[in-house]
């Protein structure tokens, strides 16, 4: 009997994941039908990834901006909470990730095991900033004359985000992260050469809490895809973390006709600890005017 089970086990199949986009909470497969062959750092075959199409990125953005309300609306706190819940599901499938980021980058399992418990930590630094960064950036000003100001700090809205091509995993949740900390919804193409770890993480997200298009993952042709999104007129913002010079400068020229905020690629160490640029960079900040009088009854001023 044990020897037959043997035998049945020796001759089973492998179960190959099959990869899709994740596009407003769902998981569609690209509207192109096309996929492209990822591999790893050997050039071995690992699996086929979506290849995403220009209605796929228009789909994103409809599924982004359709979110923006109710996640922006949503408190600080209950955001941080969430972020931390991504941080606590991505703690249970930790081999998982191990696994695709050493494939990915071509990492030993312990170094890939370091990357992946260092972008859980990241999740964990974000969660908390949630309910803090308007105290740092926000607040009371100095105004000389009978009336006073207060400063607070708002999302811009809907934001495309270029992960970075060579951090696969710590690099896309560090630009991730802060975007959607501060209550933006969020496109993301995943790195081109090294998408799995992105698509994976939909999956993550899908079970985090996260509502539904507050971040959509594209897989595909970078600067295919690229385009539409920066021409877009319902994209607020670009970061070109992904991006060489080349291609940087054709994005920020297209992101120009609706004057989006762009943040430019840059040199980033990811394994150090962030400092709050990326929370500030796509804020916008509200101030409200109010005049000083005597208080009334109630203790409102008027």
């Amino acid at each position: 009997m044990s020897e037959k089970t043997d035998k049945t086990e020796q001759q089973r199949l492998s179960v190959f994941k099959t990869y899709k986009l994740y596009v407003g909470g769902k998981f569609p497969r690209s509207e192109s039908g096309r996929v492209y062959e990822v591999t790893d750092s050997k050039g071995k075959w690992l699996a086929n990834a979506p290849l995403s199409s220009r209605k796929d990125a228009r789909d994103a953005v409809v599924a982004a901006r359709k979110a923006f309300g109710g996640w922006s609306g949503a408190t600080a706190y209950n955001r941080g909470q969430i972020l931390y819940r991504v941080a606590e599901m991505l703690e249970g499938r930790r081999d998982q990730f191990v696994r695709e980021v050493a494939d990915a980058e071509g990492l030993s399992k312990s170094k890939a095991a370091a990357v992946v418990d260092a972008a859980i930590d990241r999740w964990v630094w974000y969660a908390g900033w949630t309910d803090k960064i308007a105290q740092v950036v926000g607040g009371g000003n100095p105004v000389a004359g009978p009336f006073f100001n207060l400063s607070t700090p708002e999302p811009t809205g809907v934001v495309t985000v270029l992960a970075p091509q060579e951090s696969s995993f710590l690099g896309l949740v560090s630009v991730i992260a802060p975007v959607i900390a501060t209550g933006n919804t969020v496109v993301v193409i995943a790195s081109e050469k090294s998408p799995l770890p992105a698509l994976s993480l939909g999956e993550v997200l899908a079970t985090s809490d996260l509502p539904g298009g507050v971040v959509n993952v594209l897989s595909g042709k970078t600067a295919e895809i690229a385009a539409p999104l920066a021409a877009h007129q319902d994209v607020n913002a670009i970061d070109l973390a992904g991006a060489d010079d080349v291609l940087a400068k054709e994005l920020e020229i297209a992101a120009a006709d609706n004057l989006k905020r762009v943040v430019r690629p840059q040199a980033v160490d990811y394994s150090r600890t962030p400092g709050i640029e990326r929370l500030t960079a796509f804020l916008e900040t509200k101030t409200v005017w109010h005049p000083t009088g005597a208080l009334g009854a109630s203790g409102s001023s008027y």
